[in-house]
């Protein structure tokens, strides 16, 4: 066996006192030794050396204000789709006024698409759905009106027209819960309600917008002429005599039985539903027997449950019904009537079964539409639609005589559009409503079916400006006719 080294020797030594010092002192501890070394990050997958950018806080989240919500976009999202899936959920009207918001609540968002992950402010979330009540008024409330057709009224181009109309004196607006084409523009639970989406999707809040701009919400329901019901229900519809199917008025299939109870309820249910949601008024239109077609060949449930009954006591029947189930609700109602059954002529009594004088016992106001162009044939006038003075004149005579002493109000439906004359103009405008007012009419509606209010537009300023002689100027409880001046203005 080999000696060891003086060299060997040595390391052998320095390696027994190593040994010897650990015995007595303890081996370091594992503070110490990380402490010789870089410093080191966890994470969940492996330990890396510290930079200073992963020492940086984190980025803070947004956080929704109150009455807003926080929303993440997915891929693909855009502003306008994020609006309209939170349309309901909000105060605002339509997905584009919401869209707006949208761009402000966020620092005047620009561009429509968002990354995804990127967070997004949605102003105007309601705690709770509206709730809107009916806003009471006097029967002879003078009412200044323009109608909207249900896909306009709820559309960024109606509530243009709405606020254009209030800023220039108007105080009413009619709009359709339901058409003659049974479509039904709002939201309602009902056997036989169908058809498309509604348009007006949320009525407590259409309401509360016309009352927050001093609005007369009148609800116009179609009644008895209901095109979508009698395709749905054809049990429901005028029987031919001839061959037991449907009757069709020309050719086409819209007429409901005026006599079957099924078809009243539905409707009253209905005009029920828009009083509960907020509408000052119930306007019932087509609240009448068809008028033209083949009316021998016509069979009504009437004629064989109340034999002793004509068409006139149907129309009155339905309406005491109507009348007691909405009056307590504190709406108005109204009924549209034909400007021509002011001449009483008995051709008129039997097809349609309009009794002015039966009908205004159970109404607070009727509307003639006594459009002067559709007075043709009468009176001997070659063109009546360039006679409006005559005409409105003549009927306003003939229904406020036929109605004396019953209490009812007359408020006329007016020409607002061109057909059949050649003098349609803002004067055209003026005459009617002066010459309405100065046979007895309190107010007056606007009819216009494509919602074209351009001369009325024009006419409002210089019939406001004749103090009293046009209008009288009723405004809805709390709201003084001097403060449309503060009406924000529409955009044109």
């Amino acid at each position: 066996m080999r000696r060891l080294g003086p060299f060997c020797f040595a390391i052998i030594y320095c390696l027994s006192l190593t040994f010897i010092v650990w015995c007595i002192v303890g081996v370091p501890s594992a503070a110490a030794q990380s402490a010789q070394k870089p410093q080191l990050l966890r994470t969940t997958k492996t330990t890396i050396p510290a930079s200073p950018k992963a020492l940086e806080p984190p980025a803070l989240v947004p956080v929704a204000p109150p009455g807003s919500a926080l929303y993440v976009a997915k891929r693909g999202d855009s502003i306008p789709l994020v609006a309209r899936h939170y349309i309901s959920q909000t105060s605002y009207l339509t997905s584009s006024e919401l869209t707006e918001a949208i761009r402000k609540a966020n620092n005047d968002l620009h561009g429509s698409f968002l990354k995804a992950g990127q967070p997004v402010v949605i102003p105007g979330i309601l705690a709770i759905p509206i709730v809107e009540k009916s806003v009471p008024v006097a029967s002879d409330f003078e009412v200044r009106a323009v109608y909207l057709t249900g896909v306009m009224a709820d559309s960024d181009r109606g509530l243009r027209i709405i606020r254009r109309w209030r800023e220039l004196g108007g105080n009413a607006v009619v709009f359709d819960v339901k058409d003659s084409d049974g479509v039904i523009n709002i939201p309602f639970d009902h056997a036989l309600a169908g058809g498309p989406r509604p348009v007006i999707r949320d009525l407590p809040k259409f309401t509360r917008f016309l009352h927050s701009q001093g609005m007369h919400a009148i609800a116009r329901v179609a009644i008895f002429r209901d095109q979508r019901l009698v395709a749905a229900h054809p049990e429901l519809a005028v029987k031919s005599r001839k061959s037991g199917q449907p009757w069709r008025e020309n050719g086409k299939l819209v007429w409901t039985d005026p006599s079957q109870p099924k078809v009243q309820e539905y409707d009253i249910a209905l005009a029920k539903k828009a009083a509960e949601s907020g509408a000052d008024e119930i306007q019932f239109d087509y609240v009448r027997f068809p008028a033209e077609g083949d009316q021998k060949d016509a069979s009504f449930q009437f004629q064989s449950a109340h034999p002793e009954w004509h068409r006139t006591d149907v129309i009155s029947d339905f309406l005491k019904h109507a009348y007691a189930q909405l009056h307590p609700t504190g709406v108005l109602l109204s009924l549209d009537v034909f400007g021509i059954m002011a001449w009483q002529r008995p051709v008129d009594l039997a097809h349609t079964g309009q009794d002015i004088v039966g009908m205004a016992k159970y109404c607070d106001v009727l509307s003639p539409m006594i459009y002067p162009s559709h007075f043709f044939g009468m009176d001997g006038i070659a063109r009546p639609g360039d006679a409006p003075e005559h005409f409105i004149g003549e009927s306003m005579e003939r229904f406020e005589k036929i109605t004396e002493g019953s209490g009812v109000v007359i408020r006329p439906w007016l020409q607002a559009f061109r057909w059949r004359t050649r003098t349609y103009s803002p004067k055209y405008i003026e005459t009617q409503v002066l010459t309405a007012k100065n046979k007895g009419g309190i107010g007056f509606l606007f009819w216009n079916a494509a919602n074209d209010y351009s001369k009325p537009f024009l006419a409002m300023p210089e019939m406001r400006a004749v103090r009293g002689q046009y209008l009288r100027g009723d405004e809805l409880p709390g709201i003084a006719h001097a403060e449309l001046s503060s009406v924000p203005a529409a955009k044109q």
